[in-house]
């Protein structure tokens, strides 16, 4: 779910979301060095201060007051760009493996403030499984994890722009009551969410597809091959897709091989204490 809500007085978006970790990641690998360096394994992304690992790297060590280095590599799965928040899981991993390279004496609410600064998606990637997010999605509520055993992500070559896509949207200012009577309908919706049977819903689904009409054919393909619910994640343009049962998952996948420019990932939702145990090494 990504409820758009309506525009704030910074200029940002007031959103109520639906995150959820799957088994879809990238690996980070970290070790000591006398300065801050990131090697990646896809040639084409950036590895200066434009990637958020970077970043959270040097914000780190500056709120510490340290001068140590690190050198990290980043073995690349997850699309970029593609609305699946792979940037911002990769900005708090970050956090997390330097405060343990370093030894850092950083609380978890320290963490979540640096995160929060880098980018709205990321405090959620120190917490995991299921959760609300609200304000510009920064604020993060654990809630049950939802059970999403057979999914497809696809994404498409359509190269969607986070800024571009909230830029699309018609969306009016809001007053303080005002938001707090669409948080409570959005709030009482999510907490009755099921994966399979309930009407999932992106406010942004409908400008995207109207800029990016590869993104839809998606979507309608995804249905069409039997998925019993599909929505675009994020702002794009990956679609995922739910499936009862693995055999109509797999039958849809070989069904998408002619469809050779898109992207497919058989995944399944990941709870909060496994990704804590992949994450930090606990529960």
């Amino acid at each position: 779910m990504l409820r758009v809500l309506g525009k704030r007085a910074d200029g940002f978006h007031e959103i109520f979301t639906v995150f959820q970790t799957v088994s879809l990641c990238d690996d980070i690998t970290f070790s000591e060095s006398g300065e801050i360096g990131l090697t990646c394994s896809n040639r084409g992304l950036p590895t200066d201060e434009k990637n958020l690992i970077v970043r959270a790297a040097l914000m780190l060590r500056e709120r510490s007051g340290l001068s140590s280095g690190a050198a990290m590599h980043l073995k690349k799965r997850i699309p970029s760009p593609g609305g699946l928040g792979g940037g911002s899981s990769n900005a708090a991993v970050a956090l997390i493996g330097l405060k343990r390279l370093w030894d850092l004496d950083l609380t978890h609410a320290d963490l979540i403030e640096i995160a929060a600064e880098l980018g709205s998606d990321v405090p959620f990637f120190l917490l995991g499984g299921t959760a609300f997010g609200t304000g510009t999605g920064t604020c993060v509520e654990p809630v049950a994890d939802a059970d999403g055993q057979f999914l497809l992500i696809v994404t498409p070559a359509a190269n969607v722009a986070t800024k571009e896509a909230y830029a699309r949207l018609n969306v009016q200012n809001l007053t303080t009551e005002e938001a707090k009577r669409i948080l409570f309908v959005c709030r009482s919706e999510a907490e009755s969410l099921d994966l399979r049977h309930s009407a999932l819903k992106n406010d942004i689904e409908p400008a995207v597809f109207a800029a990016h009409p590869e993104v839809e054919r998606v979507k309608k393909t995804l249905i069409e091959l039997g998925a019993v619910n599909a929505l675009m994640s994020g702002s794009g343009g990956s679609v995922f897709a739910v499936f009862e049962k693995e055999e109509t998952r797999q039958t849809a996948l070989k069904a998408l091989d002619d469809e050779v420019n898109w992207r497919k990932f058989a995944v399944a939702a990941v709870s909060r204490d496994e990704y804590r145990e992949k994450v930090y090494g606990e529960l």
